[in-house]
């Protein structure tokens, strides 16, 4: 179950615009946890909107998409 979070709406747009780009650049949960470091598990837990990223989070799942960060706030 989701914790409420005054920032939910801005977490699932954000969450929806990783979940796009990685779709459109044909990367699958796996590879983007092998890319970030990050265990699948967190991947899913961002992607879900179920976790509030980091910058540091936000950067890294940038740099394995090879996107700038700025693309995940474009809605």
């Amino acid at each position: 179950m989701k914790k409420h979070n005054r920032d939910q709406e801005f977490i699932d747009k954000v969450r929806m615009r990783i979940v796009e780009i990685r779709k459109e650049k044909g990367v699958t949960q796996e590879l983007l946890s092998e890319r970030t470091g990050f265990n699948l598990r967190q991947i899913g837990r961002i992607e879900r909107g179920e976790t509030n990223a980091t910058l540091s989070t936000i950067a890294a799942l940038a740099s394995a998409l090879e996107v700038h960060p700025k693309e995940f706030f474009e809605f």
